[in-house]
């Protein structure tokens, strides 16, 4: 079964909302699926895991994994990793993100990565996300949204994954904004222009429990395909 790594065409686009429905969802049709996000950065928590996307990944996937291998680097600025080493003098370790990724691995039969950012984001002077999808060797699975501009961005992204060789299992698009394109225009225009299949849309909800995602995720998202 394929593991996947779950990139957007920008940051704050919903990746960790869509790998949080995904993993819900996994979990209910009776996949063991590990969660991992290589690198978090903003104000960490008082309580729990540092990164709120973690925790929102763990609890959603119901994994008892160590922070250590769930976020193995965690940098107290709303930054890039390549901005954290320049402003923080701490040095993002891709060595390390890689051996946690294989010992993970070997705990759950499937993986959702999730990544930081873009797809572009820089961790290191010419080491970017894409670097990191590569060297992980996943397919992506690209996390866009429905306001004015997404085509660009998302015809970017695909290009940039076509660049690095790295394989698209699809798109997702989060319809969160309600000043957008019609999901129905912006999936028939995003397929015809990247070639990639759209899995499907997801509407926003305020309801982030299991039954809630797993209804949405299971009634709008192409599982067959996601998981062939």
């Amino acid at each position: 079964m394929s593991s996947l790594f779950i990139t957007g065409t920008d940051t704050d686009v919903g990746k960790t909302y869509v790998a949080a429905g995904l993993a819900v969802t996994l979990r209910k049709m009776g996949i063991d699926v590990g969660i991992m996000k290589p690198f978090a950065a903003g104000s960490a928590q008082k309580k729990g895991f540092k990164s709120e996307d973690v925790e929102i990944l763990s609890n959603a996937a119901q994994v008892n994994d160590p922070e250590m291998l769930l976020n193995p680097q965690f940098f107290p600025i709303a930054a890039s990793p390549y901005t954290a080493l320049k402003n923080l003098k701490i040095k993002p370790n891709v060595e390390l993100i890689i051996n946690r990724f294989k010992k993970l691995s070997k705990l759950h039969s499937m993986m959702l990565v999730e990544g930081m950012g873009g797809i572009m984001t820089p961790i290191l002077q010419n080491y970017f996300v894409t670097n990191l999808i590569k060297d992980m060797k996943l397919p992506a699975l690209i996390v866009t949204r429905t306001k004015i501009g997404t085509i660009n961005h998302t015809i970017m992204t695909c290009k940039m994954c076509e660049k690095y060789k790295i394989p698209i299992k699809g798109i997702v698009i989060n319809n969160f904004d309600n000043d957008g394109y019609r999901v129905k225009e912006l999936k028939r225009d995003l397929e015809n222009l990247t070639n990639v299949q759209i899995l499907g849309s997801i509407p926003f909800i305020d309801d982030m429990s299991d039954t809630s995602l797993y209804s949405v995720f299971k009634k709008n998202i192409n599982f067959k395909f996601l998981l062939s």
